[in-house]
């Protein structure tokens, strides 16, 4: 007879389920120990709660404050957890461990790929062709379909001009039921407790929560929104906050999706015509490649990643705009909107994530290891495995070069290009001293100055830091952006 299988909150799709008897654990300490975003902790509960529902009597559904209190003395098998913290429980419980699910390729995959590659070579592009090679996906042979494996360089348009937004449908929703009823009178009782703090607006919940759902989730987005991903993925517009993502990373992440279905369900897309490669393309990289990627990176790099690195000696604390998430306190108007955007929804796109929210903490010096934190707290996609490569690694360049060859900072000219929100801003993006000066216009010089000695060496860096050395009123940008109070 199969032991008990004991699967984590972020496990609860079919691929984890090999039909035996399984325990689920609803542990308040998870949701005590960080202030989660208030649609994050409904969606982990009520994902825990319909699968427990769906498994019927083939499920033992036990509530405690720790995990340890009702699994200590267990004999129990698990399938790898996603964070380093969870696998030393499983170590301290002295489970059966199965190999880690729910990634196109096995961390044993990675690790031959890895061989002898210094940290500095774990290109994610490389890795990404070597995975398309191997399992065939969008490949004639030996050969990329449409000739190429990488269409990015098709995918950046601006968002059409004097448009509200891309006129797609809204996304698909879920509609609430009798679970998420209780958890939301239960998430009432323990903040009204003091037990639990959370950040973010309660609202109807925007995210798939049980298999069904996902799978409703997935076809919605390949018949309404796959054809215009790829050219409007790095473009926002205000009355559009979805665009043309699919946000499939949440029901990714909680294991209702298995990354391998959706990209094969794209490709069938594309197969039966009538959907553009590159946005194909796209969707696959993304999942393929820098989802499996940073998964991998994760477990290379090493448990104390975030801790050692801060290349770029970045110690100031997150604003209380940040920590609040308080759009109504930032002037703004780019950051204003997606600051209330995460408290509405618990979610943005990833180029504002990158560009706005990650742009911004780059060039104010918000200490690495704290913004990857919030990332992981005020998104209801946020993992533990997920945020440090893309934020202590790609967003912040703290690594020093590992994740990215260079720091991710731009001034407004790019968000005036690729948004809307500089029609309806106070500070002009094309001025970089004076009551109207862009604070990511003059934010960028002023983090460059401050960066240079760290970052003279990359020779991606040599024209920024050139056009730094001629310009005029250098001194009187950084002094101006040293004392902003008003942002």
């Amino acid at each position: 007879m199969s032991l008990p299988r004991f699967l984590f909150a972020d496990q609860l799709g079919p691929h984890y389920d090999d039909g035996g008897p399984i325990v689920l654990v609803e542990a308040s300490a998870v949701l005590e120990r960080r202030t989660y975003h208030r649609a994050k902790a409904h969606l982990i509960l009520s994902a825990l709660r319909h699968r427990a529902r769906e498994l019927g009597d083939r499920v033992e559904f036990l509530r405690a404050e720790h995990y340890r209190d009702v699994l200590a003395g267990r004999e129990l098998e698990v399938i790898n957890p996603t964070s380093w913290g969870a696998r030393a429980l499983v170590a301290e419980l002295g489970a059966s461990v199965l190999p880690s699910r729910g990634f196109v390729t096995s961390e044993q995959d990675f690790a031959r790929w890895a061989d002898g590659r210094p940290a500095s070579r774990l290109v994610m592009e490389q890795f990404y062709r070597h995975v398309r090679a191997k399992t065939g996906v969008l490949m004639r042979g030996p050969e990329p379909e449409g000739g190429r494996f990488n269409f990015d360089h098709d995918n950046r348009q601006a968002p059409p001009r004097n448009a509200v937004g891309l006129g797609l449908p809204d996304p698909w929703a879920p509609v609430e039921d009798d679970i998420d009823d209780d958890v939301r009178r239960d998430l009432d009782e323990l903040v009204r407790d003091g037990r639990v703090h959370l950040i973010g607006a309660d609202g109807p919940r925007r995210f798939a929560a049980t298999r069904a759902e996902a799978l409703a989730a997935l076809d919605d987005f390949i018949d309404t929104r796959l054809s215009d991903f790829g050219p409007f993925e790095d473009a926002s517009l205000t009355g559009d906050s979805t665009m043309a993502h699919s946000r499939l990373s949440v029901p990714l992440n909680l294991g209702l999706l298995h990354p391998q279905e959706v990209i094969d369900a794209v490709v069938a897309a594309y197969g039966a015509g009538g959907v553009p490669l590159a946005s194909v393309e796209a969707v696959v990289r993304q999942i393929m490649g820098w989802r499996d990627w940073v998964w991998h990176l994760y477990w290379h790099l090493g448990e104390n990643y975030v801790a050692r690195s801060n290349f770029l000696a970045a110690h100031e604390p997150l604003p209380p705009a940040f920590l609040q998430l308080d759009g109504a306190a930032v002037e703004a108007r780019c950051l204003s909107h997606v600051l209330d955007e995460v408290s509405r929804t618990g979610w943005a796109h990833h180029i504002q994530r990158l560009m706005i929210l990650g742009n911004w903490s780059l060039q104010r010096g918000y200490e690495p290891s704290a913004l990857s934190d919030w990332f992981i707290n005020a998104f209801v996609d946020g993992t533990p495995w997920v945020m440090p490569a893309n934020v202590v690694g790609m967003s912040q360049h703290a690594d020093g070069g590992i994740v990215a060859t260079k720091p991710y900072a731009s001034g407004g000219a790019y968000i005036a290009k690729m948004t809307d929100f500089c029609g309806s801003c106070r500070f002009n993006p094309k001025i970089r001293l004076g009551p109207q000066a862009c604070p990511f216009t003059a934010g960028y010089w002023a983090f460059l100055d401050r960066v240079e000695p760290r970052i003279r060496g990359n020779h991606r860096m040599a024209q920024p830091l050139a056009g730094l050395r001629r310009l005029a009123d250098r001194d009187a940008v950084v002094a101006q952006e040293r004392a902003r109070t008003r942002w």
